[in-house]
């Protein structure tokens, strides 16, 4: 039997308190270590990263702690079980890795020589995500010791991958290799953030990503626009007309088909995003900007959670030195990228974009469509239980109600829940001041340790879930 409301939370956070030196101390210790996946001078950091996590790991009680090899940089796996036959599986995802970091680049402080000033940790990685990965190692500590227990309510594993910051590019084929050991009913991703201090939020889902170069050939070579200009076709112009081509009057993409099986917004979705304390005019300056644009009949928080993209990444073709050289370029190009929701294929998407573009092209230019590998994305449903168990472990830390995102962007959330077939959540307690991937990185520590209590009522609720559910 779980323990009364008033008398877990008092245990937790007593927990919390007498343990709060110690785990600050050991998150300052890992963060020293210059993980940084980009570079190759940074190689045996990142491994060395990797196995100081694992010795972190057993420390905490994982019973099995192991350093995956990958073609990269190594990723850290662990796995504790519950004592309880039948408890549901829980797998926690992260990364140990960090962007490139550097004194000139604009830190007041060394990156890696962690400092407290006020109630900030500032460092690489003290946000992303290592702080985010290590207050699990409390919360589950935090967790035993206010329920009595000697293993976890759930089997808890951990993966901790070494490459995210450099695109994760052998994270796909890691899951497939360990496919059987990673087995789960329900994914934490701890490497994401909440709307502000005040507001804490839960994302319910990212957006996927397939992203093409399209190449356009006319002459054979650069040739004389007045001995041949308005007489032959111009690939500079075919690619204009490729990208005006891209959307109609209403900013929708004109692409026929793309939104085929998209999982529109429901009333209800439409008005939590409303509810959230969104100044736009204060995003438009973060987004160095000055008017919002888009599909009509959207909010701007539904344009860039929710609805499908096309963007021009790039464009380009024929002379761009100083002054003017009169030709028809022999060659042009455009760089597209499609932001993809709940319900879209990005297979379906490459062929409405290959059938399209070559609609659009005019006769004597050839072309060729390259696409990248794409991301899928992902999404859990609102009343999905292990979703709103996660809203309740969170509000009972935070003492307030919790509100929903989702994530514009792409990542590696999607290979999760493809691969495993589960529902991934995503817990994280970081703010937008944290200044992800730019100088003077931190995070606020009261909210790492909300975290670490958010950690620490989960896997009780997750497994009453697992339990109630038929």
């Amino acid at each position: 039997m779980s323990q009364p409301v008033d008398s877990a939370v008092s245990a937790v956070r007593s927990y919390i308190e007498q343990h709060r030196a110690a785990f600050l101390d050991h998150l300052v210790e890992w963060l020293r270590i210059p993980s940084v996946s980009a570079q190759p001078g940074h190689a045996s950091d990142v491994r060395r990263s990797a196995d100081w996590l694992a010795a972190a790991l057993a420390r905490t009680g994982f019973p099995t702690t192991e350093v995956w090899e990958t073609p990269g940089a190594p990723a850290v796996f662990a796995e504790w079980p519950s004592a309880d036959p039948g408890a549901p599986t829980v797998l926690v995802y992260g990364h140990h890795d960090v962007q490139p970091a550097a004194r000139e680049d604009g830190w007041d402080s060394e990156p890696f020589e962690p400092v407290v000033r006020g109630n900030r940790l500032y460092a690489r990685g003290a946000a992303d995500d290592k702080g985010q990965v290590f207050f699990h190692t409390l919360g589950v500590r935090a967790h035993l010791a206010a329920t009595g227990r000697t293993a976890p309510a759930v089997n808890l594993k951990l993966l901790i991958e070494g490459e995210e910051e450099s695109g994760s590019p052998h994270f796909r084929a890691l899951l497939e290799r360990h496919a059987d050991r990673l087995t789960a009913d329900a994914v934490i991703v701890s490497d994401t953030g909440m709307w502000s201090e005040d507001t804490p939020t839960v994302c319910t889902g990212m957006r996927g990503l397939a992203e093409c170069e399209i190449r356009l050939y006319g002459p054979d070579q650069d040739i004389h626009s007045g001995s041949f200009g308005g007489a032959v076709p111009n690939p500079a112009t075919a690619a204009a007309r490729l990208v005006a081509a891209l959307h109609d009057e209403h900013a929708r993409v004109a692409i026929p088909g793309f939104y085929d099986d998209v999982v529109e917004l429901t009333d209800r979705e439409r008005e939590l995003f409303a509810e959230l304390p969104f100044d736009e005019q204060r995003w438009l300056r973060t987004a160095k900007s000055y008017a919002t644009h888009g599909e009509a009949g959207h909010t701007t928080l539904e344009r860039i959670w929710a609805r499908p993209t096309a963007e021009v990444n790039g464009i380009g073709g024929g002379y761009q030195g100083p002054g003017s050289k009169t030709i028809i370029p022999s060659s042009a190009m455009v760089k597209l990228s499609f932001r993809i929701v709940a319900g879209q294929e990005p297979d379906h998407i490459e062929k409405a974009v290959r059938v399209w573009a070559a609609e659009q092209i005019p006769d004597g230019i050839r072309h060729e469509i390259t696409f990248s590998a794409a991301t899928r994305p992902c999404l859990t449903p609102l009343d999905h239980p292990v979703l709103q168990s996660l809203v309740r472990a969170m509000a009972r830390a935070f003492e307030t109600p919790v509100r929903f995102t989702r994530e514009g962007g792409s990542g590696p959330a999607a290979d999760l829940q493809e691969t495993l077939g589960a529902p991934v959540l995503f817990l994280g307690i970081s703010v937008p001041s944290d200044g992800w991937h730019a100088p003077n990185e931190k995070v606020e520590l009261d909210l790492l340790l909300k975290g670490v209590e958010t950690a620490a009522y989960l896997w009780d609720d997750l497994a009453d879930s697992g339990r109630r559910a038929p």
